[in-house]
C-alpha cells in the first residue's frame, strides 16, 4: 500500500477483486483501480484448496493494479468469507463485591475474556458484543450502575485455522504484506445497510456464486452470521444435467432464468434453445430454476433465529451475483412473507 492508496483484496468463489482507493479529506474514497481475475480453479465455497493457482491469481492482481496506478503496493486488506465463517454466542460472567459501580475497566475484563476463549481448530476473527445483564436487567451500556453480577453476552465469529493457514501461505508465496484482514460480511453490511435498518431489524443476504451468507442484525447489532454452501452456481449446474456445457447452462439461466414465474403465465408450447440442434420446455425450465432457489431461500430462512425472525421491520436485503435474477424479490417474499 502507497502512502496515498488504500489497497484491498478480496477472495470470492468466482472471482478474486483487487480495488485501489484514495482517501479524501471528508472521508469518503475515490476509487482508482478495480481488477479481477477468475477464482473458480482455487477457491471452492470461499475457501482456498488450490494455493499455487491463488497465489497466481493475487500476483496478476496485484500486478495489474501497480501498472494501473503507476506505483508499487507495499501491502494490502484482505476481506474473508465463505464457508469457514460462522458464528457461535458466549456469556462471560462475573461475581462483584456488593455496591460495586461498574467500571469502563470492568467492561474490557469481560471482553478481553471472551477474546481468549479457545475453540478446537477455529479461532475467533471477530467479536459482537450483544448487551450486558446486570443483576437482572438487560443492558447496552452497564457503565456505572451498581450490581453484585455482571455478564457479558457476545457473537463470537470463528473460522477454521487451517484455513487461516492456507490464505497466509498464499500472500507469503506471492509476497504481498498483509495490513489486516477483515471479516468481508461485516464490511458489506456497512456499505450495503442504513442505520435504520439495522436498528429495527433486517436479515442481510449476500447470494454468492457458491455460497449464501445471511447476517442478522437488531437494534443495530450483529445478531446471528452463518454461511450455506449453497449459491447461484448451483442452478447452472442443474441446467447442465440437461447434458449441456457448464458454460452455457450459465448463459442459459442468465438469459432466460426467473426466480419466480406466475402458473398463469407458463407457455407449455413455448421451448427454449440449448444449441442449434436442441431446445428444452419452458415449463421443465423453470421447474429446475425455481426447485433450486426454493432450496436456497429455505436454507438462508432456516438460518434465522427465530427470535429475531419477526424482529425484522427493515426487511430482507438482498446482494451478490444472484440477487440480479429476475422476481428474485417475489421468490424470496413469497416464501418467507418478508
Amino acid at each position: 500500500m502507497a502512502k496515498e492508496f488504500i489497497v484491498a483484496i478480496e477472495l470470492g468463489s468466482s472471482k478474486i477483486t483487487g480495488i485501489a482507493g484514495k482517501k479524501n479529506l471528508d472521508g469518503s474514497i475515490t476509487v482508482l483501480s478495480v481488477v479481477k481475475e477468475d477464482s473458480t480453479l482455487c477457491i471452492r465455497k470461499g475457501v482456498v484448496y488450490n494455493i499455487d493457482k491463488t497465489v497466481q491469481c493475487l500476483t496478476n492482481i496485484v500486478n495489474k493494479l501497480e501498472t494501473n496506478l503507476k506505483s508499487k503496493i507495499a501491502q494490502v486488506y484482505v476481506g474473508v468469507g465463505g464457508q469457514s465463517i460462522r458464528s457461535v454466542k458466549n456469556i462471560i460472567a462475573k461475581d462483584l463485591p456488593a455496591d460495586t459501580i461498574v467500571s469502563v475497566d470492568m467492561i474490557n475484563e469481560l471482553m478481553d475474556a471472551n477474546r481468549n476463549m479457545t475453540y478446537t481448530d477455529q479461532e475467533i476473527l471477530d467479536a459482537a458484543t450483544q448487551e450486558y445483564k446486570v443483576d437482572n436487567q438487560y443492558q447496552l451500556d452497564p457503565v456505572g450502575i451498581q450490581c453484585t453480577r455482571l455478564e457479558g453476552n457476545f457473537l463470537n465469529i470463528l473460522w477454521r485455522k487451517a484455513y487461516y493457514r492456507n490464505l497466509n501461505k498464499c500472500f507469503d508465496n506471492a509476497g504481498i504484506a498483509i495490513a489486516e484482514m477483515y471479516l468481508a460480511p461485516l464490511a458489506l453490511a456497512d456499505n450495503v445497510l442504513t442505520e435504520a435498518e439495522k436498528r429495527s431489524g433486517c436479515a442481510l443476504i449476500d447470494f454468492g456464486a457458491e455460497t449464501t451468507t445471511i447476517s442478522v442484525y437488531f437494534k443495530n447489532i450483529l445478531r446471528h452470521l452463518a454461511v450455506i454452501p449453497l449459491g447461484s452456481n448451483n442452478i447452472t449446474k442443474d441446467i447442465a444435467t440437461l447434458q449441456i456445457e457448464e458454460k452455457d447452462a450459465e448463459m442459459m439461466k442468465l438469459k432466460y432464468a426467473s426466480a419466480y414465474t406466475d402458473s398463469n403465465e407458463i407457455d407449455n408450447t413455448l421451448t427454449l434453445p440449448i444449441d442449434p440442434e436442441r431446445s428444452i420446455e419452458s415449463r421443465k425450465f423453470i421447474d429446475i430454476v425455481e426447485g433450486r432457489l426454493e432450496e436456497i431461500i429455505e436454507n438462508a430462512w432456516f438460518q434465522i433465529p427465530n427470535e429475531f425472525a419477526d424482529k425484522l421491520l427493515g426487511g430482507i436485503i438482498l446482494t451478490g451475483g444472484g440477487s440480479n435474477m429476475k422476481n428474485i424479490d417475489r421468490a424470496f417474499r413469497n416464501y418467507t412473507h418478508i
